[in-house]
């Protein structure tokens, strides 16, 4: 059906040896009685550029088209997963991240590419600053502040260092299905970075 949606992005995908130390990540910080935190399934992590929503699927070969486009004259770069944070911080925090270092430049202007290139299609630029980030876990609606408190010092306490570099070769177009079990990341089109 030409009208049917789905829910799309634009993201980087990680290695599997990234996943894998993200996984040893959360399994450390997991314990009983958190059952506030809901974890992020390490397959499914990975570095949005740009979230777009629902789409119909007759755009989706014009946005592969125009990502084609952004990713002309954009060579790999190197990104570095570090350090463990919270969002809005780890006194109160509603997400638990971990951070992308590295060549931030390239980074930065490959997501400004493509909130440029995704205009046409009417997708709004971004208002606030992008925050390379891979989400670890939400803290759900019903976590009180004091669990919030108390989560955020165990991870300041008990959050080991961690340190992964990647190159970046290319960007992915992505779809998510959100099921009861989790959500499910399937990838419509990838486009090398030249």
């Amino acid at each position: 059906m030409i009208n049917e949606q789905i829910r799309t992005f634009i993201a980087i995908e990680l290695t599997s040896e990234i996943k894998s130390g993200l996984n040893q990540l959360q399994t450390k910080l997991k314990s009983k009685g958190l059952d506030f935190i809901k974890w992020v399934a390490p397959e499914g992590i990975h570095l949005t550029l740009k979230f777009l929503g629902n789409i119909t699927l007759e755009k989706v070969s014009k946005i592969t088209e125009a990502m084609e486009q952004v990713v002309i004259g954009v060579p790999p770069f190197s990104i570095i997963v570090k350090d463990v944070g919270g969002f809005p911080n780890l006194r109160q925090p509603r997400v638990i991240w971990v951070g992308i270092g590295g060549d931030i430049k390239k980074l930065m202007d490959l997501q400004q590419r493509i909130d440029v290139g995704l205009t046409p299609f009417g997708f709004i630029k971004e208002k606030r600053s992008f925050t390379p980030h891979l989400t670890l876990a939400r803290l759900r609606e019903g976590a009180t502040s004091k669990d919030r408190q108390a989560f955020g010092e165990k991870i300041i306490r008990e959050a080991p260092q961690i340190y992964y570099e990647m190159t970046v070769e290319g960007i992915n177009f992505m779809k998510s299905q959100l099921l009861p079990s989790g959500a499910v990341y399937t990838r419509l089109s990838q486009m090398k970075l030249q």
